[in-house]
């Protein structure tokens, strides 16, 4: 366990928050591996199946991740004031949820998928691939709740190493298992679908088995797990904020994906690409916006409020400062990272267009992340909800639409991410102007 309460402000979030860096880096990896070999050996229509599922995909993870946040909140905060056995109740609790939800959307899932499909306009040529592993990444979704609920409980009392080195070995395993089903067994996208559950299960075991030796007074017991609805509700509280925010997010990024779907397999699979390489860019920001989720919580809990203001300035700095760098590197070399994946220059064109449009606003999506993170540790996930939604639903999205009807085309839809990110960082600072004043 590793208290955040004290010790150097830069360093002590710095520490906290790499391995949360790596963990979710490799995290990306499942996804991005899947998508460079199921590009390069099955073709632009099989990267263009696999990345709209990805999309799905993402839903599910982020969906996981919210439901598990408030409990983890809830957590730090107990932590923070020595309170053991409350974080007990939390733990034991926010795990059984996870799990009863994973399993209603896992069936769900899998009996509706062909359906989804249908309902975004995939293209009619690519429903079989994509159903195919669609119906697979479903039956994932249980060990991906238990682990990612696992991870958060891990993360609340300040033990932010341990998942992310059980994810790495569980993404070399996923890495060998997509080469050898999709290259040498030849299972095709089905291969790769296969390969990420398995390596999921993984993760979710060997994190269970090292709670029972590490904590054995935090380990899941399966047949003596206390339910509180008390301690129930107030995760909720907290955390269902973050799982609306979450879903309206994700829907809001499956409109985009149907805009997508009518351009056709070029302009789906260089977004599939390009998405993956986005998605990585942003990910030293989003990961310090975690770490200051927790350690705003622990120092919230422990009262200290000048060092939380001290905690976000350093993290400000921090994501700037690599944000800033990545921007530079994407900006300048787009098509190399899209060939990664697949070298038609129909599919690298469009995907040059998508990174070098977005790539300039990577610090606004840094400043954006840490400020949320801070938000939600104060408690407060009304408002970055709102925020989050607003700035998707009624700045991305409608400019995304509008424009992609002009001679802009996809381009348009390029073009209104920034947009989004502008607004959501704008709410964001002016509530927490209110929160550090009145807090």
């Amino acid at each position: 366990m590793k208290d955040l309460t004290q010790g150097n402000v830069f360093k002590t979030i710095f520490y906290f928050s790499l391995p949360i860096l790596a963990g979710n880096i490799f995290q990306q990896l499942y996804n991005i591996t899947d998508s460079i070999i199921v590009g390069n050996f099955l073709g632009k229509e099989s990267l263009a199946a696999v990345g709209f599922s990805y999309q799905i995909n993402f839903l599910l993870i982020a969906l996981s991740m919210g439901i598990s946040l408030g409990a983890s909140v809830l957590i730090s905060r107990y932590y923070g004031a020595k309170e053991l056995q409350l974080v007990k109740k939390v733990v034991d609790t926010g795990f059984l949820f996870s799990i009863i939800l994973s399993i209603i959307i896992s069936i769900s899932g899998v009996c509706l998928s062909y359906k989804i499909l249908v309902f975004f306009q995939v293209p009619e040529n690519l429903l079989a691939i994509a159903n195919t592993y669609l119906k697979i990444i479903f039956i994932g979704v249980i060990p991906t709740f238990a682990y990612n609920s696992l991870t958060n409980i891990l993360r609340g009392v300040g033990d932010s190493k341990t998942p992310t080195n059980i994810l790495i070995i569980s993404t070399f395993i996923n890495i060998v298992l997509v080469i050898l089903f999709v290259k040498v067994v030849r299972l095709g996208v089905a291969g790769a679908a296969i390969a990420t559950v398995i390596s999921q299960f993984f993760s979710f075991i060997v994190c269970m088995l090292y709670m029972v030796r590490r904590y054995p007074e935090l380990s899941i017991h399966f047949f003596s797990l206390q339910f509180d609805c008390h301690e129930l509700k107030k995760s909720v509280v907290i955390g269902m904020p973050a799982m609306l925010q979450t879903v309206f997010i994700s829907v809001g990024f499956m409109t985009i994906q149907y805009l997508i779907n009518g351009f056709g397999t070029d302009c789906m699979a260089a977004f599939a690409a390009a998405s993956k390489v986005d998605s990585f860019a942003e990910m030293p920001a989003l990961n310090l916006g975690q770490a200051m989720t927790n350690f705003t919580a622990q120092n919230f809990g422990a009262r200290k409020k000048d060092r939380i203001i001290r905690g976000g300035k350093s993290a400000l700095t921090m994501g700037i400062s690599i944000s800033g760098l990545l921007s530079i590197i994407i900006f300048l070399f787009p098509s190399f990272f899209i060939s990664l994946f697949n070298r038609d220059p129909g599919v690298v064109q469009i995907g040059i267009g998508y990174l070098r449009t977005v790539s300039v606003f990577y610090l606004v999506f840094a400043a954006m992340q840490i400020l949320n993170g801070l938000l939600l540790g104060y408690g407060k996930s009304f408002v970055p909800m709102l925020a989050s939604i607003g700035s998707l639903c009624l700045l991305q999205v409608p400019v995304a639409i509008l424009l992609s009807r002009t001679d802009l085309i996809y381009n348009g839809i390029w073009i209104a991410a920034p947009v989004g990110w502008i607004g959501g960082l704008l709410i964001r600072s002016l509530y927490f102007r209110y929160i550090a004043k009145n807090c």
